[in-house]
């Protein structure tokens, strides 16, 4: 399989999770585990760039697939990915413990959706829960990470849509 565009061999366990393969043997930690059952999405990766619960999958499976962890979005020495961006941006985290599955959730979320409406962002992250920080941030945060990865104008660097307007709204942070 491939992860973060560097081929891997397959687990020497046919029954081994892809989560426990993407951390215990390739030391990727950044795809966190939570409830082990697929409902809190801590452990998010995306598989040919959707969306998937890497605890629900043995690794076997994601043979002759690419696979994307947080680590993948943004190589060392590298530029945050806008949706690390956008969620550092906006304050998206707080223990920072689901933050690595919203993310990568997100990124799924924009690449169906490059522009998406209050009801996607709400269906996109529906999958991933947060105890601490309400959601607010994190609905800001996708907003942003839209604006930030939106295509620039052929005459400026600056996106097509720059407007942070949408930005203020419900539970919103004052300016500092």
């Amino acid at each position: 399989m491939k992860v973060n565009g560097f081929a891997h061999p397959a687990p020497s366990d046919p029954r081994r999770l892809l989560s426990d393969h993407l951390r215990h043997d390739l030391g990727l930690t950044g795809t966190h585990v939570g409830c082990e059952h697929g409902v809190c999405g801590c452990c998010t990766i995306l598989l040919d760039g959707a969306p998937v619960r890497s605890c629900l999958m043995l690794a076997v499976q994601a043979e002759g697939h690419e696979v994307t962890t947080i680590e993948g979005l943004a190589p060392e020495g590298a530029p945050l990915h806008a949706v690390q961006q956008a969620f550092h941006e906006c304050h998206g985290l707080q223990c920072g413990f689901c933050t690595p599955g919203f993310v990568m959730s997100v990124v799924g979320l924009l690449e169906q959706h490059p522009q998406p409406t209050d009801e996607q962002i709400d269906e996109g992250i529906a999958g991933n829960l947060c105890r601490c920080t309400g959601y607010a941030s994190i609905r800001r945060a996708v907003k942003r990470a839209a604006v930030l990865s939106a295509p620039l104008t052929p005459d400026s660097s600056t996106p097509l849509t720059p407007d942070p307007s949408p930005l203020r709204g419900e539970g919103a942070n004052p300016p500092t």
